[in-house]
């Protein structure tokens, strides 16, 4: 396990290409400050951004980002929405949600921030229950990964890495994507976003999702942008193509209209 083995994994998954794609992780990321709305600026990668922008937001009605922390997308959706919308901000830890708490405190004009709503329910489980379903019109699923830019930068990190960690993330990813095609109303737009290398994180879940609910959705594409590479379902922004931004993967669908939640 570790270095070793975590270079020779992404190695078999990205060829040639790899020894340059683990530089461009090691250096800084192209993280910018977002200010539109808000009363202070927050430091965000522009494919962070993009993958917050990618929501289609509704005109009324509730917005959930399910894994919310540490804040930067839940600041990005904010800023968007509508007056007549509440947005659901949850984080299932407990210290990575009062972190949440204080960068929505701290970023947020007051008046927003009344309409920002903090929680800490597993969004993995929330679907399961009947009462939940179809209850928001808009999601945001920035799902727990591997992130393998923070993994090289920690020694530590690096040395615990084991393959067996790609596929026990892989399968909460599905778990959370699945529960929160549940709660998405009918009409409803569903980005889910990982900031990981490795297809089984990415385009698996969303594969997955399609191959349970194909009838009832339709994949939402995302318009071009020259930095990001089509994967089948979504796009991956890579930072030695993409000018630093990322990693950071994006899929969007729409759950059809006119079926039950």
């Amino acid at each position: 396990m570790g270095g070793k083995e975590f270079d020779e994994w992404f190695q078999a998954l990205y060829g040639d290409r790899w020894p340059g794609l683990r530089e461009a992780l090691l250096e800084k990321s192209d993280a910018f400050d977002y200010s539109d709305g808000l009363q202070a600026s927050y430091r965000l990668d522009s494919a962070s951004v993009a993958a917050a922008m990618a929501l289609r937001l509704p005109p009324s009605g509730e917005i959930l980002d399910a894994c919310a922390a540490p804040g930067g997308k839940t600041l990005v959706v904010a800023s968007r929405m509508a007056q007549s919308c509440r947005l659901l901000s949850n984080e299932l830890s407990s210290d990575r949600r009062r972190r949440l708490s204080n960068v929505l405190d701290a970023h947020l004009p007051a008046e927003l921030r009344r309409r920002v709503t903090v929680s800490g329910f597993d969004a993995a489980a929330a679907g399961g229950r009947p009462g939940e379903r179809g209850r928001f019109e808009a999601v945001l699923l920035d799902a727990p990964c591997s992130s393998e830019r923070h993994v090289l930068k920690d020694p530590a990190a690096l040395e615990a890495w084991s393959p067996a960690r790609v596929k026990f993330l892989s399968r909460r990813q599905w778990a959370l994507l699945s529960s929160a095609f549940l709660l998405l109303a009918p009409g409803g737009s569903l980005v889910y976003a990982t900031c990981a290398l490795s297809p089984q994180e990415n385009d698996g879940p969303v594969g997955r999702l399609v191959a349970k609910y194909g009838e009832e959705l339709e994949l939402d594409p995302l318009p071009e942008d020259g930095r990001a590479e089509r994967c089948e379902y979504g796009v991956l922004y890579l930072p030695d193509r993409a000018a630093g931004a990322g990693p950071l993967y994006i899929a969007r669908v729409r759950k059809l209209p006119g079926l039950p939640a």
